[in-house]
């Protein structure tokens, strides 16, 4: 028996620009399944594994910046999606769950994939609807379409001016779930709800009020957090940057790396034990804006030496207070917020004709960027075996231009955090960077840039990756899209190598099994069974000659495969740590 309302849920998605759907295999969702890849404007894939399915939904999204779906069974299949929702809402992605139930009548009777299903996600997602289990009566029609509307529009944001975010839709589906042999799946006309986007702007009052805390402060430095790259937001911050010398910090996943005076190298001189000298890199005013940090060290500084007056900058419901020193959250989009400000500074310095000076807070910034970003381009390697930070400088060294960089957790996003990216002239990224720092796993670093190159297939998209990460997560390759455009390069020091660097972890007996949990695996057989390109590299003379190809276009994805030795890569980084000199 056909449930129409059920199929028309694929109609409302793709009136409301929802096009792309992630499916996992199973008999209650079959309406769901058959609404979806029937439906002509819908782009579907099909990945066994529900955990794998929505990190590459989520990779999917955020590339595009617009929902995808999922879909799965009842059941604990429910389950497998929540580490990936997590991580999306952290990162402020859209997605769209539908999560096929039992009726409510059924709940706790000890049958089949029966869990408790409602508001699953409850504490990880924007909103939860579930959707009544019949489907005859006309207000029930009413209802189902009302909440599919509603849901999507959630997961835009565009209804509070806020940023995208998972959203939790429940459908219980009582038998059959399959339409007879006669019986055709059509659309019916849908009721669609369309929400005009808003943009939240600033009153000349409260405009004025800023700009005379701006003008009573000397120093002042402005942090990026995770964002995407944005080169509308990046000419606006180099506007503030060239005429008034406000320093701007960013990690690599901040995507600020083309500013020409960007601070990137700041976990190379903060981490440091420079005391006397850190209260002088600390503002009275702090500027933020985006999501995470990855420096420890930068948020260390900052939590001890608080400045007077912090403003976030961001249209966020609920702004984390990171450093322990919020006073202002300034509800509008960061590019709104830097082009007004230069504007209306502009407007003043040539009224009164006057410019902000170099500040010794200022020099500071740049001056220890500058010492660190010689001793990156400096240290010497050579006297070692190849380690994976030596690798990882050669593979940022030939990425191509306009590559997509997705960086696994753990020590990867560390080392490049430490290297730092070059622009390729004109101020032009060569990578723009992504990272699961959301919630900062290591589950799904494969999956979510498996779906970052299936949204982007004209584009490289590389994988930087350890091997707990790689291998916790092989079954992001266990489907049948992976795409050509998708190069892994997988650092195997057989364990987990950030142990032997955390305080603590490294003086334990039980470092080696209980810590950095080593294990004997390599990827040629994982590139066997999905058929990708493959090569095993350990000495850096091999590593430069198979760099000089990897990055061409092939028919096949590959995987790097550089295997170092996890003390020796401890020694080197410690190493590079300590010859910085202040």
């Amino acid at each position: 028996m056909i449930l129409q309302p059920i199929l028309n849920i694929a109609e409302i998605c793709a009136q409301k620009g929802l096009t792309e759907v992630v499916l996992s295999p199973g008999s209650r969702c079959a309406h769901l399944t058959l609404a979806f890849t029937r439906h002509p404007r819908i782009k579907t894939y099909t990945i066994t594994d529900e955990r794998s399915a929505a990190f590459v939904a989520m990779g999917i999204a955020q590339q595009k910046n617009t929902p995808v779906a999922l879909v799965c069974t009842s059941g604990s299949a429910s389950l497998n999606y929540a580490p990936a929702i997590a991580e999306a809402f952290y990162q402020k992605i859209p997605l769209v769950i539908f999560t096929a139930d039992r009726p409510p009548e059924w709940i706790d009777q000890l049958d089949g994939q029966t869990i408790r299903q409602q508001n699953i996600y409850e504490q990880h997602v924007r909103a939860s609807y579930q959707l009544p289990a019949d489907y005859s009566h006309p207000d029930a029609v009413w209802h189902i379409e009302r909440i599919v509307n509603e849901a999507i529009n959630a997961a835009t944001g565009a209804a509070q001016d806020q940023q995208g975010a998972p959203i939790h839709v429940n459908v219980p589906i009582r038998e059959p779930f399959y339409p007879t042999a006669n019986e055709q799946v059509r659309f019916d006309p849908v009721k669609v709800i369309e929400v005009i986007p808003k943009q939240a702007t600033l009153d000349k009052s409260t405009w004025n009020r800023l700009l005379d805390q701006w003008e009573g402060i000397p120093d002042k430095l402005i942090v990026a957090g995770q964002h995407p790259h944005d080169p509308t937001l990046l000419k606006a911050l180099d506007n503030i940057q060239q005429d008034y010398n406000i320093p701007i910090v960013g990690d690599v996943i901040s995507n600020t790396h083309t500013l020409e005076k960007s601070v990137k190298y700041h976990d190379t001189f903060l981490g440091k034990p420079t005391e006397h000298l850190h209260s002088s890199f600390c503002p009275e005013l702090l500027i933020t804006y985006g999501r995470s940090l990855i420096s420890k060290s930068l948020k260390l500084l900052l939590r001890k030496y608080r400045p007077r007056y912090h403003w976030h900058i961001g249209t966020e419901a609920v702004v984390a207070d990171t450093f322990q020193s919020l006073t202002h959250h300034i509800p509008v989009a960061p590019t709104y917020f830097f082009n007004q400000l230069f504007s209306d500074l502009d407007f003043m310095n040539m009224l009164d004709g006057e410019q902000d000076e170099d500040n010794e807070m200022a020099q500071q910034w740049h001056q220890y960027n500058q010492q660190a970003a010689r001793h990156v381009a400096q240290f010497a390697f050579s006297d070692h075996a190849l380690t994976e930070f030596e690798a990882i400088r050669y593979v940022l060294q030939v990425l191509p231009e306009g590559v997509v960089l997705h960086l696994a957790n753990s020590m990867t996003v560390r080392y490049v955090n430490h290297l730092g990216l070059e622009t390729i002239g004109n101020n032009q990224p060569r990578a723009q960077v992504f990272a699961n720092r959301g919630t900062s796993g290591i589950d799904g670093s494969t999956s979510t840039a498996v779906g970052a190159a299936l949204a982007t297939p004209d584009q490289i998209v590389t994988l930087i990756t350890g091997d707990l990460a790689f291998f916790y997560d092989r079954n992001g390759l266990w489907n049948n899209y992976v795409p050509k455009n998708l190069r892994i390069v997988l650092l195997n020091n057989h364990a987990g190598g950030i142990f032997r660097i955390i305080n603590g972890a490294k003086e334990q007996p039980e470092l080696a099994e209980y810590f950095e949990t080593q294990q004997p695996l390599n990827a040629h057989n994982t590139a066997k069974d999905f058929n990708l390109g493959y090569s095993l590299i350990k000495d850096r003379g091999n590593l430069k000659v198979q760099l000089a190809d990897f990055f061409h276009e092939s028919e096949q994805a590959k995987i790097l495969e550089i295997e170092t030795d996890s003390s020796t890569n401890a020694a080197v980084f410690q190493a590079f740590k300590q010859g910085f000199k202040s």
